[in-house]
């Protein structure tokens, strides 16, 4: 297949040639079965974009615009300047700039980039979104850590424990959180042994550094009273996550 024959297949495809232009190349699709594979073989590679966003035709003034700039262009006299042999990379340069190959590689390059751009921002964000923003280390009474508690941007909470602790028969673990001491302590979650839990928060204000988190030990199903009854066993105060 010849250069020529494909650049001309290339403009057809993608609607670079004047309508003169292209009623030729469409009547040459039938005549010139070289022309019509090369045709089918632009629009194939193309397809991707073609599906990307619809059909736009120029108005008429628009074809008005570009015809009287191509006119001043052809018309405009050329600088004088000393004429020199063209250096190798200049004829290289010169052959990549009409090169519609080139061009199209370029083109599809940067969209991959935007593409691998608009994934790593996405996994960015999630990364974000994943990473707490308050974190609670609850000590037990000897002052050893007993649990973590995170709290996410988006209002979750999740108490990860340290170390294996399970109620006694008949008895339950039960966590508090208090950020005002005028409503009292506040029950986030009720379980036999801890374990990592997602706390109930919906419907809380958002979390605040120094807000209390605490685990009781409470009658089997939870406080009876909506308040801590039994015993604290591990307690501590929430700081931003670094």
């Amino acid at each position: 297949m010849s250069e020529d024959l494909d650049a001309r297949a290339g403009e057809y495809v993608l609607g670079l040639l004047d309508p003169s232009e292209a009623e030729a190349c469409a009547a040459r699709l039938v005549a010139d079965p070289a022309f019509a594979r090369a045709v089918e073989h632009w629009r194939s590679r193309l397809a991707e974009f073609d599906l990307s966003a619809p059909a736009q035709v120029p108005s008429a003034a628009v074809w008005a615009r570009i015809a009287a700039a191509t006119a001043r262009a052809a018309a405009a006299p050329s600088p004088a300047r000393t004429t020199r042999p063209a250096s190798g990379w200049r004829l290289a340069l010169a052959a990549a700039w009409e090169s519609l190959p080139v061009w199209r590689g370029i083109g599809m390059g940067a969209a991959a980039a935007a593409l691998l751009l608009a994934i790593g921002l996405g996994f960015q964000m999630r990364e974000t979104a994943r990473a707490p923003v308050l974190v609670a280390v609850l000590l037990s009474d000897d002052n050893r850590p007993a649990a973590v508690i995170n709290t996410f941007r988006d209002g979750r909470a999740e108490l990860v424990p340290l170390a294996a602790l399970r109620a006694p028969e008949g008895k339950a673990l039960q966590v508090w959180t208090l950020w005002d001491r005028a409503r009292g302590p506040v029950s986030v979650g009720v379980v036999d042994a801890l374990h990592s839990l997602d706390l109930q928060l919906k419907g809380l204000p958002t979390a605040v550094p120094e807000q209390l988190f605490e685990v009781t030990l409470e009658p089997a199903g939870g406080s009876p009273t909506g308040r801590p009854t039994g015993p604290i066993l591990m307690k501590g105060t929430a700081s931003r996550a670094l």
